[in-house]
């Protein structure tokens, strides 16, 4: 992954006007194009927590991987609160296997009525609180980057009631290997006496392992405790890819304790999957970007790492971010950017 970086390009990656975007997700389609796989929901809503009750899942493209990428169609749209992922989708992680793409995503629903523009939503709203117990990860197949999509008929991953993992599962990061099997990483939170008072009070998040036999499953949790100790550990949005001799992950580390800044990003390895080694003190990413004007800027929020890989080589690397001071929640805008990595193979 240590190729150098190149200035992030201003004009690059993908933002709608009278949206909040965010996940961004990038594969070359067959017809030689790279498209975007994102999130969006309408800035009626707060940024948070409006993506967990009206987030849909949209496809962008690209002459190049830098972009910008032009908005084309929405992918998963809401689909009636009687569907698991009725509500809202969200977390997009685009793969091709062999002449198969993969949308890896988390859906959710909740039976209440649809957030009008004129009224107050937020952490304390039944809607939003329904809606993120109901977070689970799904799976879409389709034989082109353009579609149909083939919903799976339920999640892919349950929480499980018996241990870390029993409230939700969502922030996926899979990495599917040449045989179609998959090891899955997770974002989960464990379920507390007061659940949510414990989540608005800063509860830690921790990460899970999966595996599959073929990527249309069935998934199996097959670790019995937090991939990092949640005593030191507070991390999300986990990016996982093989390596010789295992895997590496790049994640979000919320505290900065790991990587030496708040919000940076974190380096794990692991030989199996399984069992992960953090780097402490090697921070994967920062939230200060090159721009190619010359300037420097702090983002109020960079998260959601995504890397393209093109003939193996890592080239590209994707970020939801944010203007503002700090934190989304202060942000007047959001979109998905990218830094290219080093220079490209000829």
């Amino acid at each position: 992954m240590d190729r150098g970086r190149r200035p992030a390009p201003r004009g690059g990656g993908f933002r709608m006007a009278g949206y909040w975007v965010w996940c961004g997700s990038v594969v070359k389609g067959e017809d030689g194009r790279y498209h975007m796989f994102a999130s969006r929901w309408p800035k009626t809503l707060p940024m948070h927590p409006g993506w967990l009750v009206a987030s849909e899942i949209v496809r962008a493209v690209s002459e190049t991987p830098e972009g910008p990428y032009r908005f084309e169609e929405v992918v998963l749209p809401a689909r009636g609160a009687e569907y698991w992922d009725g509500r809202s989708t969200h977390n997009p992680h685009i793969v091709k296997h062999g002449d198969t793409y993969l949308l890896y995503y988390m859906g959710s629903t909740h039976p209440f009525r649809d957030v009008s523009p004129d009224e107050t939503y937020d952490l304390h709203d039944p809607r939003c609180i329904v809606a993120r117990a109901n977070k689970r990860i799904g799976l879409a197949v389709a034989s082109s980057v353009f579609g149909p999509w083939e919903r799976m008929d339920a999640p892919i991953l349950q929480p499980r009631p018996d241990k870390f993992d029993n409230f939700f599962t969502s922030n996926l990061a899979p990495c599917v290997h040449e045989d179609g099997s998959v090891l899955l990483v997770y974002k989960t939170r464990s379920y507390k006496s007061r659940p949510y008072a414990e989540f608005l009070h800063g509860d830690t998040m921790s990460f899970g392992v999966a595996r599959a036999p073929h990527y249309r499953g069935p998934y199996t949790a097959v670790a019995d405790e937090t991939i990092f100790p949640q005593e030191k550990f507070c991390l999300e949005d986990p990016f996982i890819y093989q390596v010789d001799g295992g895997y590496e992950m790049i994640a979000k580390d919320m505290i900065g304790n790991i990587c030496g800044e708040y919000h940076g990003g974190m380096l794990a390895r692991s030989a199996d999957g399984v069992i992960w080694e953090a780097e402490e003190g090697r921070k994967a990413y920062s939230r200060t970007v090159l721009w190619d004007d010359g300037t420097e800027q702090v983002m109020g929020s960079l998260e959601r790492p995504f890397v393209l890989f093109e003939d193996g080589a890592p080239t590209h690397l994707f970020f939801a971010t944010a203007d503002g001071p700090g934190e989304f929640t202060q942000a007047a805008n959001t979109w998905n950017m990218v830094i290219p990595l080093g220079q490209r193979d000829k």
